[in-house]
Parts: C-alpha cells; structure tokens; sequence
C-alpha cells in the first residue's frame, strides 16, 4: 500500500493565498473591460413613414393621416399597421423631436374607450386646446411621464387620431399641426 501523496501549502487556504488569487482575478476582468469594444450609439435605419401610410391608406381605405413638413431634427422611428386593443387595427408612426422626446400618431376606426385608454397609458383627462382646427382632448400621466391629445372623428367614416409620447403639449401641438391626410394612389 502506498502512502498518500503529501499535501500542498497551498491547498490550505491562507488568507494571502486568496488575495493573490483576486488580485489575478481583477487584473483579468479589468483587461477584459479595458479590450472589449462597448457602442455608444445605436444607429437604425430609417423608417420610410410615406411609403407604409401610402401601403396603410390603400389597403384600409381609410383617411389616415402622417406629418408633413416637420423641422429639421425631427427623426422618424417607427411604424406599423397592427391590430391593437380590443382587437382594433391601429396605424402608428412614431418620431423623436429635436428635444429628443417620443412623438407618435396613433389612429384607428371604431375606437372603443378600453383602445384611448391603452393609446394614453391609462391618462387623465385634463382638458382640451385647439389645433390644426380640431379640438383635442388632453391626457396626462404624471408618473410615468406620458402626455395626449385625442380628436375623436366629426363622422362615422372617420379616424378617432391620438397624438401622445413624452413630448411636450407644444411638441405634440406642433405634430398635430403638421398632419396631413395621405393620398391614396
């Protein structure tokens, strides 16, 4: 029978063994840090707003609406035709302004209650301001920061329109101000 090999000082753990061994620890996590590349901006591609509301309006039929003319700095983020709350297609287009808040138009057919609700983030009514020549309801969410306007359609054929985002109610007035029908081809 042989004799157990002999035990090693350092499997005994001392405490300047384990300091040694985070001190190497730390220096490889700190080269890890310092070589690997990090992105500072994330870059998308643009978002061609006129060609899915030309797509949207001849596919629906319906008078849907997208800013013209905004100013310079105004970027385009989004947009999608989707089915929404309750079931409602919603057409979206979403914008960062010069300020770099969210703006977006949402608009559907047959807007239900429970769809305005969802569109605002569950906002309270907290008045109304006129613009583009249409009276807008405004919704504030104070603390997930979430302002609204809502123009609900002069007939039955018509788009009940919310403009909502973090901008401000000038940002979102400006939008509303520049919204135009979208010709169908």
């Amino acid at each position: 029978m042989s004799a157990p090999a002999p035990r090693s000082s350092y499997a005994n753990g001392s405490v300047a063994n384990m300091v040694r061994s985070l001190l190497v620890i730390g220096a490889l996590v700190a080269l890890l840090i310092a070589v690997v590349p990090r992105v500072n901006t994330v870059s998308q591609p643009p978002v061609d707003v006129a060609a899915a509301a030309v797509e949207v309006a001849k596919e629906t039929g319906w008078p849907i609406e997208r800013p013209l003319g905004l100013p310079q700095g105004w970027d385009a983020t989004s947009v999608r035709y989707v089915r929404s709350t309750a079931g409602l297609m919603t057409w979206h287009a979403g914008y960062t302004s010069p300020s770099k808040n969210y703006v977006a138009v949402e608009q559907t057919k047959g807007a239900t209650a429970e769809w305005v609700a969802a569109q605002t983030n569950r906002a309270r009514l907290t008045g109304t301001l006129s613009a583009a020549g249409r009276t807008w309801d405004t919704y504030v969410r104070g603390v997930k920061v979430q302002n609204s306007l809502v123009a609900q359609p002069a007939d039955a054929n018509g788009l009940t329109t919310i403009i909502t985002g973090t901008g401000t109610f000038q940002e979102l007035t400006a939008f509303a101000e520049k919204l135009q029908p979208v010709s169908k081809p």
